[in-house]
């Protein structure tokens, strides 16, 4: 019978001998100003664009998260998008994650033809500086739950009280979860087939021998 993955098994996605990353457990690249401008699309927004704003891990950037920021765009001219750091993310989502690192995970959305710029290490709550700074005038999110920051307030309760916070149902409901989730179920797959196999040759030799 195949055994059933646990929460216990995320702590082996991603695991490197040599990772140097508390969060990721994977080895980290040094990230420079260089390579991070190969990606981004280097323009400031125009004088009259509305600015849509989003936050989030990222993590193993997917097709829900195209859907997604290409939803998010539709708010506006300009998408800002925050990635949180890895700390922030270990909080509230535990486990091993996330599974990339901050540089990682930053790369990977920079790529994405949505994205105008990213906040590298975001804070978990918008708040009215942030919306003054940015000149932020839509502020969006997707269906998936909103967790409370430490000190257990709504991370958007500013951008609800002026009424610019929106909530984007991308039709697409895959998450990074799902994704680790199908590897680790794979992976039990792939080792109870080589333990059936391995018993087989085993059986046969031992056969083999006695005759």
């Amino acid at each position: 019978m195949t055994s059933r993955p646990n929460k216990n098994d995320l702590k082996e996605v991603g695991l490197s001998q040599d990772g140097r990353s508390p969060y990721t457990g994977t080895k980290q690249f040094v990230p420079t100003t260089k390579r991070i401008a190969q990606f981004s699309e280097g323009h400031e927004p125009k004088p009259n664009d509305k600015i849509v704003y989003v936050a989030g891990a990222f993590d193993l950037f997917h097709v829900g998260h195209l859907d997604f920021l290409e939803k998010a765009s539709q708010y506006g001219d300009y998408l800002i998008v925050g990635i949180h750091s890895d700390p922030v993310v270990n909080r509230y989502k535990g486990s091993n994650y996330p599974i990339m690192n901050l540089h990682e995970r930053v790369l990977s959305v920079l790529t994405n033809k949505y994205v105008s710029e990213v906040i590298i290490g975001a804070p978990y709550t918008v708040t009215m500086q942030m919306i003054n700074d940015f000149k932020i005038d839509a502020v969006c999110h997707g269906m998936t739950p909103i967790l409370p920051d430490v000190d257990g307030s709504d991370p958007y309760e500013i951008p609800k009280e002026i009424g610019i916070f929106h909530r984007i149902d991308s039709s697409n409901d895959l998450t990074s979860d799902m994704i680790v989730q199908r590897i680790i179920r794979n992976k039990f797959l792939f080792e109870e087939r080589n333990k059936k196999k391995e018993a087989k040759e085993v059986y046969i030799e031992n056969m083999i021998r006695k005759q």
